[in-house]
């Protein structure tokens, strides 16, 4: 088993900058993908980023140059996001694949308003 605990998620204006944490723990081996996804009010969950344990790293076009991710010795993935606009306004879920397995936190809001 692997848990997956987020955090980060608030309310911000457009135009700031945020920072998402992904802590995980338990049963991690390598190699293995983290990653970030979104699902808005009656949209289906899409791949923000991800990033591989060689850190090779993957971006929706909707995010590419405004947000970064990346992961640290300790299993924890971050998701830098800058020039937040309203359309990033979702519950952002942190993702944990290593074929067979496939675990989610539990998500964490990110609301971008005036």
């Amino acid at each position: 088993q692997v848990q997956l605990v987020e955090s980060g998620g608030v309310l911000v204006q457009p135009g700031e900058s945020l920072r998402l944490s992904c802590a995980a723990s338990g049963s991690i081996f390598s190699p293995n993908i983290m990653g970030w996804y979104r699902q808005a009010p009656g949209k289906e969950r899409e791949l923000v980023a991800s990033i591989s344990t060689f850190s090779h790293t993957n971006y929706a076009d909707s995010v590419k140059g405004r947000f970064t991710i990346s992961r640290d010795i300790k299993n924890t993935a971050y998701l830098q996001m800058n020039s937040l606009k309203p359309e990033d306004t979702a519950v952002y879920y942190c993702n944990y694949r290593r074929a067979p397995d496939n675990y989610w936190g539990q998500g964490t809001q990110v609301t971008v308003s005036s």
